[in-house]
């Protein structure tokens, strides 16, 4: 009866070890696991995993690209977690992270410089323009003629450049004078055009085109969100004149899904993407070399 009870406690004991064992295992697995916060929406969370892509953290399945998707990694050396965020928030989780992808508005607004604060950033590709937008139709109309006019001036460009150093960059080639000569600005004087903006940079910039406007007794009445959607939906229903915002990508995208019919009037600036540090503060836990 002894020897069987002193069996039974060595079982429930070696149970009990290789239980520790097994969840102190799990435990470092967990724990080892690489956290890495991208936007959720389709085209800026593939344009995160391309820019992780492209420094050796990950690799995407052949043909991924603007709509690629965490489901998409075939290869992932780092044991990286890919968590999916709405961009606007990415900036309030990075504490809760190791990395984070985040876009250069939604970065700068939060106190970030692209440039100086961040461990990965992407270059300058046009590809990722920001725009101006309005509805389909609308396009030719004075008052967006004389908006794109304002915003592709060399006023704009150099604001540009002087303010954010590198960390916006304007895309427009051989800028004007802020004026379209087929425009008749005198039956637009005392007129007003609305678009609607994030708040830094695309605000920050509209505020330029504004004073080059008033000059031509034109108001610019600037309307701010901090969300990707309402400023594309005000347009598409006419209680907007035009946005500036997003990248072409991204529009199409939003036309394709959305039905909406949203045109661009021309690319503006660039916002490069940049990877920042959360709980991580260099890339060594990626074995990656950075800026």
């Amino acid at each position: 009866m002894k020897k069987s009870l002193k069996k039974s406690l060595a079982l429930v004991l070696a149970l009990a070890v290789l239980t520790a064992i097994a969840l102190t295992g799990c435990g470092n697995s967990k724990s080892s696991k690489i956290q890495i916060a991208v936007p959720n929406d389709t085209t800026n969370e593939a344009r995160a995993l391309l820019l992780l892509q492209e420094n050796g953290v990950i690799k995407l399945r052949d043909g991924a690209g603007i709509t690629a998707t965490k489901n998409d990694i075939v290869e992932n050396p780092h044991n990286v977690e890919i968590v999916e965020a709405e961009a606007a928030q990415i900036p309030n989780v990075l504490k809760d992270v190791d990395y984070a992808v985040i876009n250069s508005n939604y970065a700068i607004n939060a106190g970030l410089n692209p440039v100086s604060d961040s461990l990965l950033i992407e270059g300058s590709s046009s590809a990722y323009g920001n725009v101006l937008v309005t509805k389909q139709g609308n396009e030719n109309s004075p008052k967006i003629l004389a908006l794109a006019a304002a915003l592709k001036s060399k006023q704009v460009a150099d604001f540009i450049s002087d303010k954010y150093n590198g960390s916006v960059i304007s895309v427009v080639e051989n800028p004007g004078d802020g004026y379209d000569p087929n425009v008749d600005y005198d039956a637009l004087k005392d007129t007003t055009i609305t678009v609607a903006a994030s708040p830094t940079p695309h605000a920050e910039i509209l505020e330029v085109a504004k004073q080059i406007l008033a000059e031509k007794g034109i108001v610019l009445d600037i309307q701010t969100y901090n969300d990707y959607v309402v400023p594309n939906t005000v347009v598409e229903d006419g209680t907007i004149d035009a946005n500036y915002f997003q990248h072409t990508p991204y529009l199409d995208n939003f036309n394709e899904e959305k039905g909406t019919h949203l045109v661009s009037v021309g690319a503006i600036h660039v916002e490069p993407m940049a990877l920042y540090g959360g709980k991580q503060t260099n890339l060594d836990a990626l074995g990656v070399k950075g800026k």
